[in-house]
């Protein structure tokens, strides 16, 4: 299935957290092209006060892994790059990483909800999405992630 996921870092060698990322997400990887977008330096949003800016990227793999084993594997990812289980909402982190969607799949858990139900109000999401799957239309969404970036940014600006 192809799996979109959205990686983060505001705390540390955040170039080499996400290069690192990027390499371990590569081994979950199964068949066909694995598409990784371009780094985003953004604010943070909804941080605490003098929180770090973040570095932003989304991959996209094809991985048969079940969503809600997938998401423990990439908690798993974040612990090794130094991110603490329990941490204060939004807290700074080394390392953060977001199943976006899992082909057309809806899931609604108490652990995980795809599509990812914030994807359309951020911008540090949509445009390295953008940049890999401009033409993506998300289940339930009515635009693609190209039409919702221009769309967010034009409300920002």
């Amino acid at each position: 299935m192809r799996t979109g996921i959205a990686l983060g870092s505001n705390l540390g060698d955040r170039h080499a957290l996400l290069d690192g990322a990027v390499a371990s997400l590569r081994l979950l990887h199964e068949q066909g092209s694995f598409l990784t977008s371009s780094y985003y330096e953004t604010e943070p949003h909804d941080c605490p006060p003098d929180s770090p800016c973040f570095l932003n990227a989304v991959v996209e793999l094809e991985t048969s892994l079940p969503p809600l084993f997938l998401l423990r594997e990439l908690q798993e990812l974040e612990a090794e790059a130094g991110r603490a289980k329990v941490h204060e909402f939004h807290a700074p982190r080394s390392l953060d990483l977001d199943i976006l969607y899992c082909g057309d799949l809806f899931l609604l858990t108490a652990e995980l909800q795809l599509p990812h139900p914030r994807i359309s109000e951020r911008l540090f999401v949509l445009q390295p999405l953008a940049e890999i799957r401009p033409h993506l239309k998300l289940y339930g969404h009515s635009l693609t992630c190209l039409e919702q970036l221009l769309l967010i940014s034009n409300n920002i600006f």
